[in-house]
């Protein structure tokens, strides 16, 4: 009988296998690895926030 994978996500194997090379790579978890990358890519596209999330009080904010 074959073990269950089960998952929050929608993700293909390979897909996993990337995130958990990722994460080993870093020293993370799945979890925060993906908060990580997303915290990155949602700074680069709006270096200044947004209506509802704000820089942090002291962060250069560099605008484009």
């Amino acid at each position: 009988m074959q073990n269950k994978k089960v998952r929050t996500f929608s993700a293909t194997d390979r897909d996993v296998a990337m995130l958990e090379a990722v994460a080993r790579y870093h020293g993370l978890n799945k979890s925060a690895t993906l908060a990580s990358l997303v915290r990155k890519e949602f700074w680069r596209i709006f270096p200044a926030g947004t209506d509802k999330i704000k820089p942090d009080r002291g962060a250069k904010v560099e605008e484009k």
